[in-house]
């Protein structure tokens, strides 16, 4: 005897419901995403886990004239914290070369030095967008060597994206890349790595150099690249690009017309203190704040007044 409900002859399969979920919408992982989600305080349901910002996102975000922000990060503490506070892409630059292990320029960082930084940003988030650089000397013997250098940030560190420096020369490395199914952000304009060989910091696209950088954002966006980095970038050529461009462009001195800006977090928090860059705001001074806690840390330590006797065990 047939089980209720089952097929007979005169009674065909009932047509499986429709989905609820649009096409286009983003579904539940099908292969598990890890461990099972709390249940919401009251409800008798567990939570949904909060769904990771996407490329896609961004570029949707482009369409619709919404603008957004991404900070550096490098540790898990400011990643959470950035996060919470609305920040949609973290970027593990390799900028943690002056701001984490104390070198001039960015040069010096490796990709092991950077791994565990990304690592730790990537773990402690849950929607933001992370993204990695790939430093200097990773990426540019060859196409396979992007390829890798890739790689191993999305396994060893769970990042969702990597940035790399250059424009028409790095069109090919980009393709590359993305034909490997992982997402890039491109950089042009002034470009730290090569900074030696731009002769310095230096504004990048005035005059007739402009057509220069126009060709590079278009070489990057046709490679593949979801968005594109403009630094030191006259702010009219910025705009120009960005008017152009069908991906997001994200500014550092390159003016008000890009679709997202970018800072050092030690540059915007204060905590890196002399000359600051022009296109640099600060919107705190966590430099004084730390100083002062500090010293009052120490003076505390020196005259016995701290620890107090309640924060002693009997």
């Amino acid at each position: 005897m047939p089980l209720p409900d089952s097929p007979t002859p005169d009674r065909p399969a009932p047509a499986p419901p429709e989905s609820a979920t649009p096409d286009h919408a983003e579904m539940t992982p099908p292969y598990g995403s890890g461990p099972a989600p709390t249940a919401a305080a009251g409800a008798g349901t567990p939570a949904a886990p909060p769904r990771r910002v996407r490329t896609l996102d961004l570029i949707k975000a482009k369409t619709q004239g919404r603008r957004w922000a991404m900070l550096t990060s490098y540790d898990q503490y400011t990643a959470a914290l950035f996060e919470q506070a609305g920040v949609e892409v973290l970027l593990v630059g390799d900028s943690a070369a002056n701001n984490v292990y104390g070198h001039e320029t960015t040069l010096p960082v490796t990709v092991d030095e950077l791994i565990p930084l990304a690592r730790a940003v990537s773990s402690a988030t849950s929607r933001a967008l992370i993204v990695a650089d790939l430093p200097f000397g990773s990426y540019e013997i060859s196409d396979e060597q992007a390829v890798a250098t890739a790689v191993r940030f999305m396994k060893e560190a769970g990042v969702h994206a990597v940035k790399l420096e250059g424009g028409v020369a790095v069109a090919s490395r980009i393709k590359a890349i993305t034909t490997a199914g992982i997402p890039v952000m491109a950089h042009i304009g002034f470009t730290p790595q090569a900074e030696h060989n731009l002769g310095g910091y230096k504004v990048q696209g005035r005059g007739d150099a402009g057509d220069a950088l126009l060709a590079d954002a278009r070489a990057v966006a046709e490679a593949g690249a979801f968005s594109v980095v403009m630094e030191m970038v006259p702010a009219g050529l910025a705009g120009q690009v960005t008017a152009e461009m069908t991906i997001p462009t994200v500014g550092i001195g390159a003016g008000a017309d890009c679709d997202a800006q970018v800072l050092v977090w030690q540059d915007m928090a204060g905590l890196r203190t002399g000359k600051a860059p022009r296109f640099v705001k600060r919107y705190a001074d966590l430099h004084s704040v730390l100083s002062d806690a500090v010293g009052r840390y120490v003076d505390e330590v020196k005259s016995g007044e701290f620890p107090e006797p309640e924060r002693s065990f009997e």
